[in-house]
């Protein structure tokens, strides 16, 4: 581990903004396909793992299969489907000793601001440490943000009116205590996605009761919690062929899933509320609480494996109420049909508050960069903003399907300019083209930010794709030279000089 802002050998060709998946995938990417770059990683917190870090509430998992979730060039070999926080932060420690990123990654470094400097051709970015509060001034050629996209240091709470009067202990899960004694305890989680039906199982045995509290159903499907293809290929073939192979199938199946639902939106919401209804007791009143007024899809499908949600509600332990909260009492919530549940602990499962790059402040020569002016470029990049690459994956798939493919694609385009000599790259929008919100998506924490985040156009390479194996044509296959990309020499350099970009392998 690099210490806190230790010194830096500047400008660096690329610094990469978050030591989560999208950060130490790229890194890894980096060290496999330009192994002469330059790089650092400035993670804001005190390790690795970003999300599965973070979080540390009760059964904590993926809702992604990890065959799909993990990266295509390392192999998940666990057997687990949808594998918890844990063996996830296993596999991120493996993969940063495997491409030896431990000298690379800072932490408590916090990015406030990022200036771009025409004159200079460099990012100046302003670090400001964790433990010290010094601030510095970090100068690289690419800027990359791998930051996720929500806020770290807060959740999204809705105010509920009584919150004071209640004399239990409210949680929101972002903010989970350590200390929280919940066995025996009467237990409502306010929410019904994939953070409420992951708690419910987790908590259904130690507590005298537990109860998912929704406004709205969302649609849950069962997921078996082993793959057994993924088992038998295993066994007969080597673990990279075998790992990919299963990558391909289950992304397969997602994408087509996915596409059916599209489709066929009411022939879908009868599959899905039908296997609901298998997997409950007869009689179970599953058009009240699994049966969403939105279409699949609209928002992401809350997975569960082996159906551990629907086991908990067959025997009791959990229940599950549709309503509308009218205030908190002193001994749990008052609903606005009239019915009170009582409760010692109430957990506010109630999403997350987006926010692109980390927060941080993008300028460009002085003046403010306003997000939501500029086009997302592959999904990758802002139109006016040079040398600013970003990883957001999908919201219908497994997130690192997509991540994997920017990065390829990043590298790709590394080589490019290396190659014809160039320094800057910039993404320029066509005048008068159509917009629309970056992610037609569905879910509260997407919508509430969308006046605040870039936009996408009509069609590619504007439009923010949600399909990976048209993604695997335009990022791994299509080619790097746009027409809508501006290249040119470093500034003050000779366009007949070559341009020395292969710079020595980042220090040990």
């Amino acid at each position: 581990m690099l210490s806190q802002s230790a010194p830096l050998d500047e400008p660096l060709d690329v610094l990469i903004i978050g030591a989560g998946v999208s950060g130490i995938g790229l890194a890894a990417y980096l060290r496999r396909k330009q192994p002469g770059k330059r790089f650092s990683i400035l993670e804001a917190r005190e390790r690795i793992g970003g999300t599965w870090d973070l979080f540390k509430y009760p059964g904590i998992r993926s809702d992604s299969d990890l065959y799909t979730f993990g990266f295509d060039f390392k192999p998940w070999v666990k057997n687990k489907m949808l594998a918890d926080a844990r063996d996830i932060l296993e596999y991120l420690r493996e993969t940063v000793e495997e491409f030896d990123l431990g000298p690379v990654i800072q932490y408590q470094q916090q990015v406030e601001s990022a200036d771009w400097l025409s004159g200079e051709g460099l990012w100046a970015v302003r670090v400001r440490d964790g433990i010290g509060g010094d601030v510095r001034t970090v100068r690289t050629r690419w800027l990359f943000s791998a930051g996720g996209y929500y806020r770290y240091d807060q959740g999204y709470s809705p105010r509920f009116e009584g919150s004071e009067r209640f004399k239990g202990r409210i949680v929101h899960p972002q903010h989970w205590p350590e200390d929280l004694d919940y066995c025996g305890k009467r237990v409502v989680v306010i929410g019904s996605g994939a953070t409420a039906v992951t708690l419910i199982p987790a908590m259904a045995d130690q507590v005298a009761h537990i109860t998912m509290l929704q406004r709205t159903p969302s649609y849950i499907i069962n997921q078996p919690a082993t793959d057994s293809v993924a088992g038998f290929l295993q066994k007969i073939l080597p673990a990279q062929t075998a790992y990919s192979l299963t990558r391909y199938k289950n992304a397969r199946i997602t994408l087509g899933f996915w596409s059916f639902c599209q489709r066929f939106p009411k022939l879908a919401r009868k599959l899905l509320v039908g296997l609901v209804r298998r997997d409950l007791p007869k009689g179970y009143p599953v058009d009240v609480h699994f049966n969403p007024p939105y279409n699949p899809w609209d928002q992401r499908l809350c997975s569960v494996p082996d159906g551990d949600l629907f086991k908990c509600l067959s025997s009791g332990k959990a229940s599950v109420v549709t309503d509308q909260i009218e205030t908190f009492t002193e001994s749990g919530i008052l609903l606005k049909s009239g019915k009170e549940i009582e409760a010692d602990i109430i957990v506010t499962a109630t999403g997350l508050n987006v926010q692109l790059f980390g927060g941080v402040a993008l300028r460009k020569d002085g003046q403010p960069v306003v997000l939501s002016e500029t086009l997302a470029y592959k999904g990758m990049m802002l139109s006016g903003v040079p040398n600013f690459a970003f990883a957001v994956g999908y919201t219908n798939s497994s997130w690192t399907l997509k991540v994997c493919l920017l990065c390829d694609h990043f590298c790709r385009l590394l080589a490019y300019m290396d190659e014809h000599r160039h320094a800057v790259c910039e993404a320029q929008a066509p005048e008068g083209i159509e917009t629309r919100p970056l992610l037609d998506f569905g879910a509260g924490y997407v919508q509430r930010a969308l006046h605040s985040v870039p936009r996408q156009g009509p069609g590619e390479p504007w439009v923010m794709s949600m399909d990976y194996f048209r993604d695997v044509k335009l990022l791994r296959r299509g080619r790097v030279a746009e027409k809508c990309l501006a290249f040119s020499p470093a500034p003050g350099a000779s366009s007949q000089a070559p341009l020395d970009l292969r710079l020595s392998k980042a220090r040990a």
